[in-house]
């Protein structure tokens, strides 16, 4: 079993030991990754990215994955496969020659 896996199980546990699989519809799951996205945004609103605080991002982006994990677990998605999967697309759209050192989206090259 991968670290992936054994981390969704422990959330996995810990959302079923407090009875919320209730409320982790894929819907809310979204919504609640996206709000905690958005506080992960709010820790370099108004600073140089170099003044963020390191441990709040921690926590921040842990929430954010945490939810991202919860919604695989949802619909019995392979973290590693669509990762994977993603990459290829994005090599696909992004090829080497054209969108190295650009930051250009794929259909503006």
């Amino acid at each position: 079993m991968d670290d992936w896996k054994k981390i969704q199980e422990q959330l996995k546990n810990f959302r079923d030991e407090r009875d919320w699989a209730q409320f982790h519809n894929g819907k809310d799951l979204a919504l609640a990754l996206s709000i905690e996205a958005a506080e992960l945004n709010e820790l370099f609103l108004w600073k140089n990215a170099d003044d963020a605080n390191v441990e709040k991002i921690k926590d921040e982006l842990a929430d954010v994955l945490g939810y991202a994990l919860l919604i695989a677990e949802k619909y019995n998605l392979d973290i590693n496969e669509i990762v994977k999967n993603k990459i290829a697309k994005n090599a696909e759209k992004y090829p080497i020659e054209k969108a190295k050192g650009s930051a250009k989206k794929y259909n503006t090259f």
